[in-house]
Parts: structure tokens; C-alpha cells; sequence
């Protein structure tokens, strides 16, 4: 399945809790209904994940933002999300002072440790009725 070429596409960890809070946070706040959403451990997002430049092939991904081609990992998901919500959000991108290899390492913590903080899932979640056509079924 081809990617939007126009649209920011967030790839998450289906199982993980804190994920899934990024997901409903980003649903939210998202005015212009541009996100679309896909599991990493659906069809889709397992060939997006070993076809992106740099994988991390060890399974350590929670979030990977694709959007006009290029994809945002690590210390720079969280920060291309908000840039792209715009309005107040845009000034989580004071983030972007700090060095990539300090916002990376924070990341790998957090991702190494969210079923532990966070919880985990049985199943991918089901989206709302509502919210359903924004999430991509391969």
C-alpha cells in the first residue's frame, strides 16, 4: 500500500499503553484531521519498518512519524508531531536545542522501558467509529 504523500502518517506500537495515549493525544488535538494512523505490527507498518533508512531492527521503535517522504524516528518524532499541530504545540519545538543524540538517548530509554512504566495491551487497539476511516487497515 502506498503512503499519502501529503499526509503525516504516525506508525505506533499498537500493544504499548503509552503509545496509545500519543494516538488518542494526537486525535485530539489534531484540528485539521490531517494524521493518519497505522500499527507497527500491522502488515503495513512491519514494511515500513524494514524499509526505513537506519531500522532499528531490534524491535525498539514506538513511534515513527512518515510524512512527504521522509521519516521522523527517535528524539524527533514527538517534535515533527507537535510542529505539525500547530497553535501551541509549536512550541515544543524549543526541543530542538537540545543535541539529536541526547533527544535519541531519552528516547531509547523511554521505549526500552514503556511496557514496564506504562502497561501493555493483549491486542492492537480498535479505533472509534468515529475516528476509523484515519487509520490504515494494511
Amino acid at each position: 500500500m502506498p503512503l499519502p504523500p501529503e499526509r503525516p502518517v504516525l506508525f505506533f506500537d499498537g500493544v504499548c499503553n503509552f503509545c496509545n495515549t500519543l494516538v488518542q493525544l494526537v486525535l485530539k488535538h489534531d484540528k485539521k484531521q490531517q494524521f493518519l494512523f497505522a500499527p507497527l505490527q500491522s502488515p503495513l507498518g512491519k514494511e515500513v519498518l524494514s524499509k526505513m533508512p537506519g531500522s532499528n531492527k531490534g524491535g525498539n521503535e514506538s513511534a515513527v512519524l512518515y510524512y512527504k517522504g521522509q521519516y521522523y524516528t527517535k528524539g524527533n518524532v514527538a517534535l515533527k508531531i507537535a510542529s505539525l499541530l500547530g497553535g501551541w504545540w509549536k512550541l515544543t519545538g524549543i526541543g530542538y536545542l537540545l543535541p539529536l543524540p541526547l533527544r535519541n538517548r531519552v528516547y531509547d530509554i523511554v521505549a526500552r522501558n514503556r511496557y514496564k512504566w506504562f502497561g501493555k495491551r493483549d491486542s492492537c487497539m480498535v479505533p472509534a467509529a468515529d475516528v476509523k476511516s484515519r487509520f490504515l487497515s494494511e
